[in-house]
């Protein structure tokens, strides 16, 4: 029905002269690029946007190779993704759209509360195995990861792994929706969500990163006010030949209307 769906709008598009205008990427950003989307097409009838996520890797290959727009990525690019640009005889622009707290979730009938980051690095990594060993029930833990393409895998495992490697066969998932979905299936659970997507579903996890001295709720608040350590960015890139096509969207997402529709979602504005 989707792939319908975007097929009609690419014809009416070509009907009616209309250029329509690719973003895609990160799935974190999946819902904030729709709904900046819909709005900004509201007032600028002129205008069609189409936004699909597949992970930040993959919108930015798709920047690479010229299937894209603008890519949406809840990572930094990589050194080896600006020289396969500078190759092809492109510059990129960096845009902040937002920023996104990453909140580490587990099955709400898991008794543990607070986790420092030590731990959960052991816990991803595969060194601890048993939530006994941090003060839970003697019950398997089960990390749930986001798959190698997304930024939200890379990000994790640079802030909170500080670079380890993940456990050998990690649960891997294709997006965030199927990290909460097991997770509520499942007692022996954990893994990480934007801060967007928390529901009752699935309970937040408290992180210490001083060692156990302070534990911090994921909250749009304690992200803001710098006391929840684990924050990112969310871009958009672009190639700057680009720029006049482009731009009006991403002026869009800066303005005021547009960090309406952050702090709606549940990201963090830049403000």
């Amino acid at each position: 029905m989707k792939k319908k769906i975007l097929t009609a709008i690419f014809l009416l598009s070509a009907l009616s002269g209309i250029q329509a205008q690719k973003i895609k990427g990160s799935d974190t950003m999946l819902p904030l690029s729709q709904k900046e989307a819909e709005s900004f097409m509201k007032i600028n009838s002129s205008q069609t946007v189409i936004v699909t996520g597949g992970g930040s890797g993959v919108g930015i290959s798709a920047l690479i190779d010229g299937t894209t727009d603008i890519a949406q990525s809840s990572r930094k690019i990589k050194f080896d993704e600006k020289q396969q640009l500078q190759e092809s005889r492109k510059t990129v622009k960096e845009v902040i759209a937002a920023y996104d707290a990453l909140a580490v979730v587990v099955n709400p009938k898991n008794k543990v509360k607070n986790l420092t980051r030590e731990q959960l690095e052991g816990i991803f990594t595969g060194k601890i195995k048993n939530w006994k060993e941090v003060g839970g029930d003697d019950l398997p833990i089960i990390p749930y990861a986001r798959e190698t393409s997304s930024g939200t895998y890379e990000f994790f495992k640079e802030s909170v792994l500080k670079n380890k490697n993940y456990k050998n066969g990690i649960m891997s998932m294709p997006a965030t929706g199927a990290i909460i979905q097991s997770i509520s299936q499942t007692k022996g659970a954990i893994g990480y969500v934007g801060l967007a997507y928390l529901n009752k579903e699935v309970k937040a996890i408290h992180v210490s990163y001083d060692g156990g001295k302070t534990y911090v709720e994921p909250s749009v608040a304690n992200a803001k006010n710098a006391t929840y350590p684990i924050v990112r960015p969310l871009i958009y890139y672009y190639i700057t030949q680009s720029e006049k096509k482009v731009k009006p969207f991403i002026d869009y997402v800066l303005s005021e209307a547009g960090q309406k529709i952050v702090a709606d979602i549940g990201f963090i504005t830049l403000k």
